[in-house]
């Protein structure tokens, strides 16, 4: 049986990594020249996955807006 989905928790204020946080969402954070969440997501296509949901908390409407230009 081949794994189709992918679950991301992407919730959590980020308070560990603040100040960085407080401009953007700790998902979004840069590594190199791609956002963290970025990378998550094409690894998971590349291995497969077809489907992939991201559970973010209520003051995420942001990432949203960010994936959808992915």
């Amino acid at each position: 049986m081949r794994v189709r989905k992918a679950i991301i928790p992407a919730a959590g204020l980020g308070t560990r990594f603040l100040p960085a946080t407080k401009a953007q969402p700790k998902e979004m954070l840069p590594i190199v020249d791609k956002p963290t969440l970025q990378y998550i997501i094409e690894e998971a296509v590349k291995s497969g996955i077809e489907e992939i949901l991201i559970i973010t908390g209520r003051n995420k409407k942001v990432l949203r807006t960010i994936l959808i230009n992915l």
